[in-house]
């Protein structure tokens, strides 16, 4: 499964509802042992993706789902936010 781009986050916003994406969260949260890997906190925890990968022969991104597990990590909220706010996620393209 391909989505949109990213002016279109509502749409991405709907896949993280997806079973896929919530059977693919609750196994890198697992993975890491249910707490965020920079502060070890256990609550607000949340999945972020290192790289977002963009088809260009479709011009579109991968489901949420769809990346490997090495490229996912736990956060908490106040660390996934610190994070975006002083990196940007690099976009792959394949």
């Amino acid at each position: 499964m391909i989505i949109n781009a990213p002016e279109q986050h509502g749409s991405y916003g709907a896949l993280l509802f997806d079973k896929r994406w919530k059977d693919k969260r609750a196994i890198i949260l697992m993975r890491d042992n249910n707490q965020c890997v920079i502060c070890e906190n256990n609550n607000d925890l949340e999945v972020h993706h290192r790289q977002y990968r963009f088809i260009k022969e479709l011009k579109k991104f991968c489901a949420p789902w769809e990346y490997p597990d090495k490229i996912l990590i736990t956060l908490c909220n106040s660390c996934h936010q610190r994070g975006h706010s002083k990196f940007k996620v690099p976009v792959i393209y394949v």
